[in-house]
């Protein structure tokens, strides 16, 4: 069996893979290891008067983030006339 090189799949590609293959240990590793290595951003500190705002407005564009990798996603695995 041959192995899978989990550094040549995108985010996209590591994420559906693992959820496909959710007992492969490996896969999980690799996509964990992924995303801790991101840098992390602070959008406010505590005492930010516009505190509130400013999560609400990071997670707004986290989830039209997701929603537009989510929509790539099932556009790519859409059948084409010729298939």
């Amino acid at each position: 069996m041959s192995r899978i090189n989990y550094d040549s799949m995108s985010d996209v590609e590591l994420k559906q893979y693992f959820l496909k293959h959710r007992r492969d240990q490996a896969a999980f590793q690799a996509y964990l290891d992924r995303i801790n290595q991101r840098p992390r951003r602070i959008v406010a500190s505590p005492d930010d008067p516009d505190f509130d705002e400013k999560v609400q407005a990071a997670i707004r564009q986290k989830l039209e983030a997701a929603r537009s990798v989510s929509q790539q996603a099932n556009t790519a695995f859409e059948p084409t006339d010729h298939e």
